[in-house]
């Protein structure tokens, strides 16, 4: 939402002072600049990507426009959810913990949190890591070692998509010159006729450089961070994950390790430890 909302006002501003000065909207309207300029960023995205980067591409937009999902709510079914698990393994001992883990759509304690259940990367994560340390004769610190090295794989995997389209957004004012070029080659051929054709050639040229920098610096550049930044929280949720397995793993009782879970979530998403404790009771999140 707040991507769509700060386009507006990009476009706004934009289009909103070139009318304050007197310019005519129609002029800027040149689908052959368009064209040359959209359709030669859509090409390189494939020359320069191979098929999973682009799908990624367009997914990562599609998550921009769904809004970041993680949020003070999945971080409290995700506390909740380890502290449940912990709970459930410590209780029933390490055959129940393997049912689980082994088949974890079909586990009672699995399934009453959905919202992770269905985060397919996050749950081999946590459940992978968990196995090899029921089959035993791995340390600790080989199993942090493991969960970092599939955060890193991850994580280079996911920034992929942002670092093809923020290529993409350098690209667009070189972009927008070769249509201006293109242009003035049109104008020169016009040389001769009237006044007004020349004239409307050249500010044809001129829209071609004028969207190919409003598009990389105002549109394409922005939502490329923003799905960089989307990645990071990505990064600090399987970060938080990795923080309250491991502090099971080395023998910390559950609620514990779920509230080291809850030190490493990020501030502005932090559930308060009053919060966290009513979920794990059943409480609605914001009973005290």
């Amino acid at each position: 939402m707040f991507a769509i909302i700060g386009i507006v006002i990009v476009l706004g501003a934009v289009l909103g002072g070139y009318l304050m000065a007197h310019g005519n909207l129609a002029v800027l309207f040149q689908p052959a600049e368009l064209v040359i300029i959209g359709g030669a960023a859509f090409g390189t995205l494939f020359v320069a990507n191979p098929m999973h980067v682009i799908k990624g591409v367009f997914a990562g937009l599609i998550g921009i426009l769904k809004g970041n999902r993680y949020n003070k709510d999945l971080y409290l079914e995700t506390l909740k959810m380890l502290n449940t698990l912990f709970v459930s393994a410590r209780k029933n001992g390490a055959t129940k913990l393997e049912a689980d883990v082994e088949e974890p759509e079909k586990s009672d304690v699995f399934s009453k949190f959905p919202a992770f259940l269905a985060n397919h990367h996050a749950v081999d994560f946590v459940c992978d890591t968990l196995r090899m340390s029921i089959s035993g004769g791995v340390d600790p610190f080989q199993l942090d070692r493991m969960m970092e090295l599939d955060m890193e794989v991850h994580h280079h995997e996911a920034v992929q998509p942002s670092t093809a389209l923020n290529t993409i957004s350098d690209a667009l004012p070189g972009l927008g010159i070769v249509a201006a070029v293109l242009g003035v080659v049109i104008t020169m051929g016009s040389l001769g006729g009237p006044p007004e054709q020349i004239g409307h050639h050249v500010a044809a040229a001129l829209v071609g450089t004028f969207l190919g920098i409003l598009m990389c610096y105002g549109l394409v550049g922005p939502l490329a961070s923003n799905m960089t930044k989307i990645v990071d929280a990505e990064g600090a949720y399987y970060n938080v994950l990795r923080v309250g397995v491991m502090s099971y793993i080395r023998g910390n009782a559950p609620i514990l390790s779920a509230e080291f879970a809850r030190r490493a979530v990020p501030h502005e998403v932090r559930p308060t430890f009053k919060e966290f404790e009513a979920a794990c009771k059943g409480a609605p999140a914001g009973a005290s």
